[in-house]
């Protein structure tokens, strides 16, 4: 199934062209450098992005002007200053570019838009997502992608570009996945420019979710190194290292749970013993459960347990947040277990910030207590004294929100 959305000639799209002559490409590399700026340095005056730019007065003046008649800034008017002539300042125009995010997490799918200026303009909760066959999961992508853009109005022609997370090792650099998706080796950012038309890159659902907690951080917080753990049926860490996220040699960084914490003799589904995902997990919480429950515990999900119903992470999460005992002792286990692998890292890379997110973290206190209690017992003061640990702030959002930002800012060249 092919699915082409036409999208209009961007100033951000790749200057490919053969007719175009040299003076044209030069200045369509300026507007993007002028773009860039006014992203990353906000409202600017014509002397600033001369000053910034190392690009006369004459020339930024015609360049901004013509960027003015295509939508992309905006006259934001005068401003005052100390003396002589007050100048113009300028400044992007949200709403001539968006950037979609697609977040895939066990079967379902969530999306969520964001305009040129960083401001959220939609998101949806997750819905389920079939398919059984790589070609089935293209195609079905594609296909929702598709339906969704189609609800955006006046917006669906603005589309510059979109972004997918998904779960596993991704190769961002290539758009190739190498997860148990029926997509293993897959160049799926490729697959789905081609159906959708629009550019399209690829990334795991960790690092998306650490970017976009990053970029929510408060500028006052001064934060340039932090941690993002996502606790869901994996267990993953999203590292930023001087304000830049930290991929690693092969784009693999952050397999966090694969980290070989315990000395038991339960299989990974990475096919190793003794990996920290085997306890501290989503995916352990549901193979602990069911054992506690066939030794004869007692819970508020007993009944489902006994007419046969596998018992979900989520449902866990539920019976916690209803005060359930059994559910509450698990996740305080789990949450005692993570801390002392959060320890491992604090002491490893001594973060300003570190951010519990992904399912479990919905459980509040009843994980972050734990949590705490173990960074204070296993970490080095002086290592943790200068670390802040808090909840995500963005919760499901992360997902979709830290895509449609990497896109965004891969496309203006920030990153």
């Amino acid at each position: 199934m092919s699915v082409n959305l036409s999208t209009p000639p961007s100033i951000l799209g790749p200057a490919t062209d053969e007719s175009l002559s040299v003076v044209a490409y030069k200045a369509i590399m300026l507007k993007r450098r002028i773009i860039l700026t006014l992203a990353t340095e906000g409202d600017c005056t014509i002397a600033d992005l001369s000053r910034i730019l190392s690009v006369s007065n004459p020339t930024i003046t015609k360049l901004v002007g013509e960027l003015i008649r295509e939508g992309y800034v905006r006259d934001l008017g005068k401003i005052e200053t100390s003396g002589g002539r007050r100048p113009c300042a300028y400044g992007l125009v949200s709403e001539s570019g968006y950037f979609l995010g697609v977040a895939i997490q066990d079967e379902a799918i969530a999306f969520g838009v964001i305009d040129l200026n960083k401001n959220v303009v939609n998101t949806t909760k997750e819905e389920p997502l079939a398919y059984n066959t790589q070609t089935q999961l293209v195609d079905n992508l594609a296909e929702r992608i598709t339906r969704f853009i189609d609800t955006l109005g006046g917006v669906k022609n603005k589309i510059f570009g979109l972004g997918i997370t998904v779960k596993g090792r991704v190769d961002a650099a290539s758009g190739v996945v190498y997860n148990p998706m029926n997509i293993d080796g897959y160049p799926l950012a490729q697959a789905i420019t081609e159906r959708t038309g629009i550019e399209t890159i690829i990334e795991n659902d960790t690092r998306a979710m650490t970017y976009a907690e990053y970029l929510n951080c408060d500028n006052a917080e001064g934060v340039e190194n932090a941690l993002f753990i996502n606790a869901g049926r994996g267990t993953g860490v999203g590292i930023v290292v001087r304000g830049k996220l930290y991929y690693g040699k092969s784009g693999f960084s952050g397999e966090f749970g694969h980290i070989p914490f315990f000395d038991n003799e339960k299989i990974c589904q990475c096919g190793k013993k003794g990996c920290l995902e085997t306890e501290a997990s989503g995916a352990a919480l549901e193979t602990i459960f069911a054992e506690r429950m066939r030794d004869g515990a007692s819970s508020i999900l007993s009944e489902r347990f006994a007419e046969g119903h596998p018992i979900s992470m989520y449902a866990i999460i539920g019976a916690t947040k209803s005060d359930d005992v059994l559910s509450i002792d698990l996740l305080t286990s789990i949450g005692e277990k993570l801390g002392r692998g959060i320890s491992v890292l604090i002491n490893l890379f001594n973060p300003e910030l570190v951010v519990i997110g992904g399912p479990l973290s919905e459980v509040g206190d009843y994980l972050m207590l734990p949590i705490r209690t173990a960074l204070n017992k296993y970490s080095l003061r002086l290592v943790t004294r200068d670390t802040t640990l808090r909840l995500s702030t963005l919760g499901e959002t992360a997902g979709v929100l830290g895509a449609a930002l990497l896109t965004r800012n891969r496309m203006l060249g920030i990153l």
